[in-house]
């Protein structure tokens, strides 16, 4: 089995959590929740969608580095 789908996985697990953590840090800085699910889906997908980009380009940065 491929060991890089494991990884991928794990690393996007991780990314899924870490953006529930920063949405709830979000909201405690403003003092409420979002109340309109679509804005706190949305923003829910910003987070991840930054943190994903940035740590797979991160890996396919430290994969294809010159030894």
């Amino acid at each position: 089995m491929n060991l890089e789908v494991i990884y991928y996985t794990l690393v996007a697990a991780g990314l899924y959590f870490m953006s529930d953590w920063l949405l709830d840090r979000i909201e405690i800085a403003r003092g409420e929740r979002f109340q309109n699910r679509g804005v706190r889906s949305l923003v829910f997908f910003m987070i991840i969608l930054v943190l994903a980009f940035l740590t797979f380009g991160f890996i396919k940065f430290l994969v294809l580095a010159p030894e």
